[in-house]
C-alpha cells in the first residue's frame, strides 16, 4: 500500500478553524475534512498561537516555511547568476 502525502489546502485550514472553535475533537475534524488525525494534530501544534488556531495565520506560516525550506535555499549566489544569464 502506497501512502501519498498532500499539504492541507487553505479551505481545509478554514474548516479546521471553524470546527475547532465549535468544539470538535481532532479525530472528528480529521474525518470531516478527509485527512488523518495526526495531520490535524501536527497542523494545530505548528500553527496555534497565543490567540488559538487562526487559518489565515496558519496559511501564512506554512507559506513562509515553504519559501525558507532547504529545497528553496539550495540556490547559491553563483547559481543565481547562471540562472539570470539563462533568462536573458
Amino acid at each position: 500500500m502506497t501512502i501519498t502525502y498532500q499539504q492541507l489546502a487553505y479551505e481545509q485550514r478554514c474548516q479546521i478553524s471553524a470546527l475547532k472553535k465549535s468544539g470538535c475533537s481532532q479525530r472528528d475534524i480529521a474525518e470531516i475534512i478527509g485527512t488523518s488525525q495526526s495531520t490535524v494534530s501536527r497542523e494545530l501544534a505548528r500553527n496555534t498561537g497565543e490567540r488559538g488556531y487562526r487559518h489565515r495565520q496558519a496559511q501564512g506560516r506554512t507559506d513562509k516555511r515553504c519559501t525558507e525550506s532547504a529545497r528553496a535555499s539550495r540556490m547559491t549566489p553563483k547559481m543565481g547568476g547562471h540562472r539570470a544569464a539563462l533568462a536573458a
